[in-house]
């Protein structure tokens, strides 16, 4: 295990619109407020969206189980935002759901908000931690500085 401590910063309730790409929209908020680290939590609605629901088999690279809808459905989810090379990484896990049915997972790639999705962001500062690819894994993990790389 290894961990850092940090602070919470700032606070910011976000709409993200009708049409809206919700990971694109988060990112371009980190990139104009500065926000390095974060954790946001996210509800709402998806009119379409690619998920990664588990790894085909417990094998490292993973190779990803895709789902993919376009059939609008109520979303909840937690994510966490942190930067790799200056960039701002989204990473989102959530749920969507519609009649009863309900699929889990990663929400990656290019989606679409229908009508709203509400995000509450909580900076988080001095937190030492990074994104970057894991060569060993095959899959970009979070890294944290130890107390003596400040």
């Amino acid at each position: 295990m290894k961990y850092s401590q940090g602070e919470v910063g700032r606070i910011f309730v976000v709409k993200i619109e009708h049409g809206d790409d919700l990971l694109k929209e988060l990112e371009h908020l980190a990139g104009l407020e500065n926000i390095g680290a974060g954790v946001f939590y996210v509800i709402g609605a998806i009119k379409e969206a690619s998920m990664v629901t588990g790894p085909r088999e417990c094998t490292c690279p993973p190779v990803p189980v895709w789902y993919k809808f376009s059939d609008c459905r109520e979303i909840l989810g937690i994510g966490t935002l942190f930067c790799e090379n200056a960039k701002p990484i989204i990473h989102l896990h959530g749920v969507a759901g519609r009649e009863g049915k309900t699929v889990m997972g990663c929400i990656r790639g290019e989606n679409e908000v229908y009508l709203v999705a509400e995000v509450i962001l909580i900076e988080l500062k001095n937190a030492r931690a990074f994104r970057e690819l894991d060569k060993e894994l095959g899959v970009k993990v979070l890294n944290i500085l130890a107390k003596e790389e400040n």
